[in-house]
């Protein structure tokens, strides 16, 4: 059965060793468990393979370091409440990172009615598009005063892309800390296909190098502005999306963070 609405999507940026006390869990596989534990009706967990946490630092995939340390990111779909709540549990797991919080039209496919019965309690009923209207309210959940408007970059390009004899992705992130943006994150795909219609995949037969790249980045809209001319610049062949989200940063807590 098709189910159709608006939620909200919570996505937590941090590193893979981010752990809220020395003796827990990763930080990520934390905050899934919680989110389960609460009933929340989704969670997804992406690894990237380049980025920058939100202090500057580059991360990197390396296979000569000892202990690995690159960008996750987690996603969490459910309603307003749900999600608000939830909020409380990201202060408490994430010591350094930060959240981004947008507006969700969902559709939702489930096997049985019961299924379906329960699915549709988290959604509200489709409306006007209105930036942030599915997210928590700061009236109910105070930590939402603490957000603050911002964007969310997307560059959807090929892992063969290069600029000045090296990777796109690779010169991408470099700018963005040379400009003091923050929550870089390179994700690459198993799967896809660019302009050129032509499928790229990891199947071994076709041994492709130019699976599909996605470089986000997260900052305020004047920050994501200044990168802009040197994507249109360095940028010969994708696409670049850039969405309204609300951010949440953590950098308190050090003496807890792994």
């Amino acid at each position: 059965m098709k189910l159709e609405g608006e939620q909200a999507l919570l996505r937590v940026h941090l590193r893979n060793t981010d752990k809220r006390s020395w003796f827990s869990a990763p930080a990520a596989e934390e905050l899934v468990q919680r989110a389960r534990a609460q009933g929340l009706a989704g969670a997804t967990v992406l690894r990237g393979v380049l980025g920058l946490d939100v202090t500057g630092r580059l991360l990197e995939s390396s296979k000569w370091s000892v202990v690995e340390h690159v960008p996750i990111i987690v996603e969490f779909v459910d309603g307003s409440r749900a999600i608000g709540r939830f909020l409380s549990v990201v202060a408490e797991v994430v010591s350094e990172g930060l959240a981004t919080l947008e507006r969700g039209h969902v559709l939702l496919y489930r096997h049985s009615r019961q299924a379906a019965a329960r699915a549709s309690m988290r959604l509200e009923v489709p409306g006007p598009v209105t930036r942030f209207s599915t997210l928590p309210s700061p009236e109910e959940f105070p930590v939402m005063k603490l957000s603050e408007e911002g964007q969310l970059l997307r560059v959807f390009i090929g892992e063969s892309d290069s600029w000045e004899s090296q990777p796109l992705f690779r010169a991408i992130v470099l700018k963005a800390r040379e400009l003091g943006l923050a929550g870089a994150t390179v994700l690459r795909g198993p799967m896809g296909f660019g302009a050129n219609s032509r499928v790229h995949t990891t199947k071994l037969l076709e041994l492709s190098t130019d699976l599909p790249v996605v470089v986000e980045i997260v900052d305020s809209a004047e920050k994501i502005q200044s990168l802009l001319p040197f994507l249109d610049e360095a940028v010969a062949e994708g696409l670049i999306t850039i969405e309204a989200v609300r951010i949440l940063r953590y950098r308190h807590n050090r003496d807890k963070a792994g």
